[in-house]
């Protein structure tokens, strides 16, 4: 007869080794794929924000998709939707600038009229969500050839109005280790400038004068880097703010006590105690 609390035989738990051996040889495996991989920082923003929008029902937007809607609005505002263009590739927006609106003709001088246009692209760019962002500008030509004493051929022409945004940008403020400039030439048109027979045309060659902003997120290593020198910069900027509020306090305390004193008061010192007085010298 078999005892009532007779105790049960242990599980074997032996598997539990092997699949926690498995388990950190998988880790280790992904954590050696994630060093040697370079982080896509767009990709990065696109997928969370697609995961936010499916399983969180959020409808937010990536911080690059809200810097091309913000300059999508500036440029209908200021009505010039017609010289700017703003698109999306791969790697984050695309601002493209018409050089006829924004050029003299065959020169790298920016009209007047376009510079309003630039200070508003700059604010925007400028803005601290977007200083871990590259500004890379790329100036395009059209395959007739220029020969100038500045611009001996269309490689030095669209270098020259690329490096002039870049130049506009620093003068504003902007850091350079975000600024790239590029000159392409005529090697990369949108559209053909001739037609079958070589003819030219016009309204191709026009389109295919242009520069192009690139605006995309900086990789990781960089990404860290500037965020290092924006928390020094901004700390550096705190520090001289309250040095000026306080030398603008002492100049208020200075203020307050010049009025205080009436004009033509003469302030009388107080007389010195007579044990503080000198010994009489002898006769």
């Amino acid at each position: 007869m078999a005892l009532a609390n007779e105790p049960e035989e242990a599980e074997a738990e032996d598997w539990l080794t092997t699949y926690a051996d498995a388990i950190t040889l998988l880790m280790a495996f992904f954590v050696m794929l994630v060093s040697f991989s370079k982080i896509d920082i767009p990709l990065y923003e696109k997928v969370a924000a697609g995961i936010k929008n499916e399983i969180g029902k959020d409808s937010s937007k990536s911080p690059t998709e809200l810097l091309k809607i913000n300059i999508q609005d500036a440029v209908y505002n200021m009505q010039a939707d017609e010289a700017v263009k703003v698109e999306n590739d791969d790697k984050g927006i695309v601002i493209e600038l018409a050089s006829s609106a924004f050029y003299k003709p065959g020169s790298a001088d920016i009209r007047e009229e376009a510079f309003p246009v630039l200070q508003q692209m700059f604010e925007m760019l400028n803005n601290r969500k977007y200083r871990t962002y590259v500004v890379e500008v790329e100036g395009h030509t059209d395959d007739d050839p220029i020969h100038t004493v500045r611009f001996p051929s269309n490689w030095e022409l669209s270098a020259g109005r690329a490096t002039r945004v870049v130049r506009f940008f620093i003068e504003e403020g902007m850091d350079i280790e975000r600024l790239k400039a590029v000159g392409y030439g005529d090697t990369r048109p949108k559209v053909p400038n001739r037609d079958a027979d070589g003819k030219a045309i016009k309204e191709n060659q026009s389109e295919n004068r242009r520069v192009n902003l690139r605006v995309y997120p900086m990789d990781i290593d960089d990404h860290q880097k500037m965020q290092k020198k924006i928390k020094l910069l901004d700390l550096n900027q705190d520090v001289e703010q309250e040095m000026k509020d306080a030398q603008k306090q002492q100049e208020q305390e200075q203020q307050q006590r010049q009025q205080q004193q009436q004009p033509g008061q003469v302030i009388q010192q107080a007389p010195t105690p007579i044990q503080n007085l000198p010994p009489p010298r002898p006769q």
